[in-house]
């Protein structure tokens, strides 16, 4: 299959056959993400699902994992999932798991017998995009829920025998809020013990709602080395039994480690990186498509000509 658009799944899923069942995202409205914004949604035909399912077959492939595309996969109609996945049961029987995007809303509006009927399906992974664990940043950037119907939807995803993973942006809460930020995480992670958490740690950018906040200053985004003080606090919190994976794309530094088996590895080498990052205001940000990086700082946030 001609795959269009940019390719976005955790880290998690590199070695899965990845299905794209639609383009874009359903919701694609929070206000920092730039991954669909230049997609018009819509659903792939079953004939086109299917033709990609047979051309895998025909070369030999069986995959034990699938990860379904584009963006928040769960939210498509529970007849058209349900045919998608039987699909793939018919084509790959031996599949081990089948696993996509998800938000927390997905899930609500789902009685508790869809998610089991899902799970007999082979659904086990489901990527929520929590990214903060205060509410009213949650609120600011549009993420469609609260912490308390967070709580509800992965106690649900459970009970059904699905596995939850987190996807959180160190940054989010802006300037002066990453130590609020991160005790608020370490709580709401360390209650609901996520099998991985990602920190795909905040890039700006200026084709998203948020550049509007910045220029009218309602948002005065963390600086790198900001981001990287949360991220440690954070570590430093966390007490649950959590794969964790922490991306620092633009500054080249990643952690990564089994929490809290390792989390002292993992503080010594933030302690490394904080000590050799400037307390200057540098910032990373996207301008046009993933992954055109670039860096501004000296107390400006935007370069200019």
């Amino acid at each position: 299959m001609e795959y269009e658009g940019q390719i976005c799944r955790a880290p998690m899923e590199r070695s899965s056959f990845m299905l794209p069942i639609m383009v874009g995202c359903s919701y694609n409205r929070c206000r920092f993400c730039n991954l669909f914004r230049h997609l018009k949604y819509r659903e792939l035909s079953f004939e086109q699902i299917e033709k990609e399912l047979a051309r895998v077959k025909e070369v030999g492939g069986n995959p034990r994992k699938i990860f379904l595309g584009d963006g928040n996969a769960f939210a498509q109609k529970t007849e058209r999932l349900m045919q998608i996945l039987e699909m793939i049961r018919r084509y790959f029987p031996e599949c081990e798991e089948i696993n996509m995007d998800a938000t927390v809303t997905s899930i609500l509006k789902r009685p508790d017998a869809e998610l089991e009927a899902f799970y007999k399906l082979g659904v086990r992974h489901l990527y929520l995009g929590i990214e903060s664990g205060l509410d009213d940043v949650l609120a600011f950037m549009e993420k469609d829920h609260d912490q308390g119907q967070a709580y509800e939807a992965i106690g649900r995803l459970h009970q059904a025998g699905m596995i939850y993973d987190a996807h959180i942006m160190t940054g989010v809460a802006g300037k002066g809020r990453g130590m609020e930020n991160a005790y608020a995480l370490a709580e709401f992670l360390n209650r609901t013990r996520p099998a991985h958490v990602v920190n795909f740690s905040m890039f700006l950018h200026k084709e998203v709602p948020l550049y509007q906040n910045i220029l009218d200053g309602s948002f005065i985004p963390a600086s790198e080395r900001d981001n990287l003080e949360e991220e440690r606090r954070l570590i430093e919190l966390l007490t649950a039994d959590i794969l964790y994976d922490g991306f620092h794309d633009f500054i080249e530094f990643r952690v990564r480690g089994r929490l809290p088996k390792d989390k002292e590895r993992m503080l010594a080498r933030l302690d490394k990186v904080i000590a050799e990052t400037p307390e200057a205001e540098i910032y990373s940000y996207v301008q046009g498509e993933c992954p055109a990086l670039e860096r501004c700082g000296g107390g400006s946030v935007w370069q200019t000509a």
